[in-house]
């Protein structure tokens, strides 16, 4: 009886809980809703009862029928902007309502770490502290969706850890949202003076890939099967082991492709190898922004030591600290050891066997598969010895790549791990579609960082998440997008950048109609990833929806290569959005330019404004053929217009880069 009487009240509370009606988390007390248009209103209830919507400031019911999924939808028409205003949404005996309602404008935020980079968070953005404490909106309206990687298109979502539904504005609440977001939405409220609704759905370290529906990305065929089999993503422990498997195979076909190795053996790690002729870094330490620029790939690093003779005979430990991202580590030619992950640090055993008195030599096969490439632990943590007595491994050491991920097969990704959320389609499902179709003004879109080493795939991923994105939402809404700001340390001389060509993928997305690219290339950081002035990023960004679409007579956009003309032995280019013309920053001479003949070897050209076009040449070069602005991860630059907008990176040629085989 009382496992009967358990039964019956378990079934009771399921119906009443199930007869309640609910909403999508979208709709909650505070939120804004898109002016002077129709929106859609959705939630559950009952299979078959009646819904009824009323919204007070037409004082309208709308009806809807809940189907046998419970589910029902209705669509309201909104007035100008104002507010606040109630909505009351009834279900038999069940009544919801929703207050503090405002109509104005919704835009949904979405990208990588940069867009998700709070005010005063890890980031902690310039004058956080002054911003914080005047960040009193009560019109802007802030949604933070939390992070969710899914294997199916999902149809609601939880919020970010430590917000409650829409928050209003204010000190209070502001410190842990996107900076990027609210400077965009503050820019548009002190222009218009209407409620603004920002809509943040965004994950640092994400593809974009991951964005984008499985329908839409199966079309592109290198993601094919991992758009179609989505939903048939297996478990955790599944796919950590199906990682194992493709990381053994990729370590066992690997001696067979890399320069490093010869017949199956490491050569580059014998004793014997002439090393003589290799390049030199300072271990430990960072290597992409010093020596190799963006790189992924295997190189390889060498150093010999000196072991006293009382070690002999015994066992040694030898410690590496964190290598990012994988290693395997060679003693006179023999492995002692191997590693796959970044933030591991390396503890390996030299056996007595392989010490001897005098020079030892100690490789490394280096294995990067995106981001920075070195040793990132202290000093202190690398060394070699016995018990006690140690000998520090930190100076000088020997390298040389020996392979780029271009001549690699792919690298395996534990998808177990953080990297489900760069699942392709993953974030799409969890983080997007539980959004289709609140109605919203627009988007803008901060991403790219992660997709740099692959950069030549961006030119069709981005165009197909706008199209994507537009098709689930059922209109081509705006769609604007910050191109990468510079990072990285200066190189001497012009060389081939990856970055630069993610830059130049997301400009020619202007392309794809109703959008617009906020060019940051003057206000990143060399050392930080994360710029800190967000307050110009999200001002730019505002700068192109106050001109496309709110009317206002503002200059949105700094000067846009448009075509060049070869003269003599100078090249013409000439600009879109030189707007009062072009203008040279902070110096007396234009800066970035560089230019090359028939050998495609580029130099660094002298460049003039004339007549609001830029003429290039250099007394080197008598037949001139192509020529490059700002092409570099962190190139120095100061071409403007009157506004004092920055002019994108740009190249006239289309020769390989790195990117273009990259998968």
């Amino acid at each position: 009886m009382k496992r009967l009487f358990s039964l019956v009240f378990a079934t009771l509370l399921c119906g009443v809980m199930y007869a309640q009606v609910t909403l999508s988390p979208l709709f909650a007390d505070n939120m804004v809703l898109q002016q002077q248009t129709r929106v859609a209103l959705w939630g559950k209830a009952a299979a078959g009862k009646a819904v009824k919507v009323t919204t007070s400031w037409n004082k309208r019911t709308y009806g809807a029928t809940a189907g046998t999924d419970g589910k029902w939808s209705v669509t309201v028409d909104t007035p100008a902007a104002g507010g606040p205003y109630d909505i009351r949404i009834a279900a038999g005996g069940s009544t919801v309502t929703l207050r503090n309602v405002l109509i104005g404008e919704v835009w949904l935020c979405s990208g990588q770490s940069n867009m998700e980079m709070t005010i005063a968070g890890w980031g902690k953005i310039n004058n956080y502290e002054q911003e914080v404490a005047a960040a009193n909106f009560p019109q802007i309206r802030l949604m933070n969706v939390g992070t969710n990687a899914s294997s199916v298109a999902e149809d609601s979502f939880a919020n970010m850890e430590g917000f409650h539904g829409w928050e209003v504005c204010s000190p209070a609440t502001i410190e842990r949202f996107s900076a990027t977001a609210y400077f965009f939405g503050r820019t548009l409220w002190q222009q218009l003076h209407v409620p603004i609704g920002l809509i943040l759905s965004s994950w640092g370290g994400t593809n974009i890939e991951s964005w984008i529906s499985p329908d839409a990305l199966s079309q592109v065929p290198e993601f094919y099967k991992a758009a179609t089999t989505l939903k048939e993503m297996p478990s955790k422990e599944q796919m950590h082991q199906e990682f194992l498997e493709e990381k053994a195979k990729w370590e066992h076909d690997i001696p067979g492709i890399d320069r490093g190795f010869s017949n199956g053996k490491a050569v580059w790690a014998a004793t014997d190898f002439d090393d003589a002729a290799w390049s030199e870094v300072a271990v430990p330490g960072i290597m992409n922004s010093r020596e190799l620029g963006e790189f992924d790939g295997i190189m390889w690093m060498r150093r010999e030591i000196d072991i006293p003779a009382s070690w002999t005979g015994s066992d040694l430990s030898l410690s590496l600290g964190c290598i990012d991202d994988n290693d395997i580590t060679f003693i006179n030619g023999v492995e002692v050891g191997r590693t796959w992950g970044c933030r591991i640090d390396r503890h390996y055993t030299v056996p007595a066997s392989l010490v001897k008195p005098g020079k030892n030599l100690i490789a490394i096969m280096v294995t990067d598969t995106h981001g920075d490439v070195g040793f990132t632990s202290t000093t202190e943590k690398v060394w070699i010895g016995r018990g006690a007595d140690r000998l520090s491994l930190a100076g000088q050491w020997k390298y040389k790549i020996s392979s780029t991920a271009k001549d690699l097969p792919p690298f395996p990704m534990d998808r177990s791990a953080t990297a489900i959320r760069n699942i392709p389609c993953a974030l799409y499902n969890g983080m997007i579609n539980p959004l289709v179709p609140y109605t919203i003004k627009g988007a803008i879109w901060y991403q790219g960082e992660n997709n740099a080493p692959r950069a030549y795939q961006y030119r069709y991923l981005q165009p197909l998440l706008i199209r994507n994105w537009r098709d689930k939402w059922g209109y081509n809404f705006p769609f604007y997008y910050v191109q990468l700001a510079n990072y990285m340390a200066r190189t001497p001389e012009p060389a081939e950048s990856p970055w630069a060509e993610l830059r130049e993928a997301q400009a020619l997305s202007l392309g794809v109609e109703n959008t617009g690219m906020a060019v940051i290339i003057d206000i990143g950081d060399e050392k930080d990833i994360h710029p800190k002035n967000k307050q110009e990023v999200g001002r730019r960004l505002a700068l192109i929806a106050l001109n496309k679409d709110y009317g206002k007579d503002v200059v949105y956009s700094g000067p846009l290569y448009s075509h060049y003309r070869i003269e003599g032995n100078k090249i013409r280019i000439f600009f879109d959005h030189v707007h009062g013309g072009l203008r040279i920053k902070d110096a007396d001479r234009l800066k970035g330019f560089s230019i090359a003949g028939a050998d495609k070897e580029f130099h660094w050209a002298q460049a003039e404004i004339q007549d609001n076009t830029v003429v290039v040449w250099s007394d080197s070069i008598a037949y001139p053929i192509a020529v490059r602005y700002a092409w570099a991860n962190n190139p120095e630059c100061n071409l403007y217009n009157a506004e004092g907008l920055p002019a994108s990176p740009f190249r006239t040629d289309d020769f390989d880069g790195n990117t273009r085989h990259a998968r």
